[in-house]
């Protein structure tokens, strides 16, 4: 058997998954030579600063600030810089140069990902990217391979692990959003500046590439529907509880009919209700996890760890390997499938159920006034709740005001646009003191 000459890998980036990559590769060197079909050759690891303190004691020799020249002289280029520039240029010049590149930067997949698969397919070169979405979880190589001859319907997912440690913390120690932000900030779980975590950001970004991926179909960033977790508070975790619920942001990616009845498919992210029997509603901590529903397959999931530098490591070694493998049998690398080109649809074209909880007035006709909201929007009451009966106490000398409760409406599945709009109708009832929570269930 004739033996197959080094694969020069070229690595850039030595943060902490980075340096947890470099590590692997040269401790388990003969390993994964022997999944590979040929040595994997660390050829010079590209960094901004030399001196820069790192999670792993690397070889300085290996080190360089010459990425151009690294990038040249590479079959396979491992892009672990995150960010939008310089790293898309390296990778583009990568591509161009014939290498195979393997990233984790969601960010840069999600805003030019087309760009850079048109690029991979220009020259036969691939671009592989399991580590971008869901940290050491396999997502992205059974929607694009082991899934390819079904037809996925819809994907829901906890992507981001920050936001679910938070959103545990509340519901499982009684934590305010703050506290639990606190904690996860001192475990390392939060960065510094947590905004692209709990403003949805994160998460945004790896359901455009899922959507993308799973329906063939050029799903851009700015399509997804964000909201974050800012909003929710303690008093609502408490009641989800106490309703059979429990809260976690998902990601989520389906096929939908518009009101024309075209086809379509949607991608967004928002806090939502989990009934407490759903898979999705055991994940807790850190962890991540995608619920993939396909027609003939099922219902399968997806868990593990979301985030980490080993761990992630995994992913970005997979891809690797297979990288290496392909050098060695040759041919050209397999195209993107975005042949579908269909329409992503608005939020106003989803269809959900919502929970909307009320302040209003203790006093007959206020549940038929607020049952008569819902009918005017086309929209059905699936459960009522009502607690409270409270009446302020009043001053000396004063009446004190009309007592109060609370209305919890559960509603039936409509379209986000009559949903939405029979909240902001009740936002102006009469008899409606305030609208003190709206959540989206899913996945009951």
């Amino acid at each position: 058997m004739i033996e197959y000459r080094n694969v020069r890998v070229a690595l850039l980036g030595a943060g902490s998954v980075g340096s947890q990559v470099a590590r692997l590769l040269l401790e388990q060197a003969d390993d994964l030579a022997g999944r590979a079909g040929a040595g994997l050759e660390l050829v010079g690891i590209g960094v901004r600063d030399l001196d820069a303190k790192r999670d792993v004691d690397l070889p300085r020799e290996l080190m360089t600030t010459d990425i151009e020249s690294l990038i040249l002289g590479a079959d396979i280029v491992v892009e672990l810089m995150g960010g939008i520039e310089p790293a898309r240029s390296h990778v583009l010049k990568a591509l161009g140069s014939g290498a195979d590149v393997v990233t984790g930067n969601k960010a840069l997949l999600a805003s030019h990902g087309p760009e850079l698969f048109e690029a991979a397919e220009q020259v036969g070169a691939q671009l592989y990217y399991e580590a971008a979405v869901a940290g050491a979880i396999p997502i992205i190589r059974p929607l694009r391979d082991s899934l390819a001859g079904d037809r996925i319907v819809r994907i829901m997912g906890i992507v981001n692990g920050t936001t679910n440690f938070i959103l545990d913390r509340m519901d499982t120690d009684g934590d305010t959003l703050e506290s639990a932000l606190a904690t996860a900030t001192e475990l390392g779980y939060a960065e510094a500046d947590p905004t692209a975590d709990i403003e949805g950001y994160d998460a945004a970004q790896k359901a455009a590439i899922l959507a993308s991926l799973a329906f063939h179909t050029t799903v851009p960033l700015s399509a997804v529907h964000r909201e974050g977790i800012t909003r929710v508070t303690h008093e609502q975790v408490v009641a989800a509880r106490k309703a059979g619920y429990v809260v976690k942001i998902l990601a989520i990616c389906e096929r939908l009919v518009d009101s024309d009845g075209a086809e379509g498919v949607s991608a967004r992210v928002y806090p939502a209700l989990v009934p407490l029997d759903h898979p999705l509603a055991a994940v807790h901590g850190a962890k991540n996890a995608v619920f993939v529903e396909a027609e003939a397959a099922g219902d399968l999931m997806f868990y593990g760890a979301g985030a980490g530098g080993v761990e992630t490591a995994s992913a970005v070694l997979g891809d690797l390997v297979s990288a290496a493998r392909r050098h060695v049998i040759g041919g050209p690398g397999l195209a993107e499938s975005t042949h579908a080109n269909l329409r992503v649809l608005p939020i106003g074209d989803v269809t959900t159920r919502y929970q909307i909880t009320l302040d209003v007035a203790d006093q007959p006709g206020v549940l038929a006034e607020v049952a008569g909201v819902l009918s005017q929007h086309g929209v059905s009451v699936h459960s009522v709740e009502q607690t409270g009966g409270v009446r302020p106490e009043a001053s000396h000398g004063e009446t004190g005001s009309p007592a109060t409760a609370t209305l919890i409406i559960g509603t039936h599945r409509a379209r986000e646009s009559a949903l939405a709009a029979t909240v902001a109708a009740l936002e102006v009832s009469p008899v409606v003191n305030s609208v003190t929570s709206v959540l989206r269930v899913e996945g009951a």
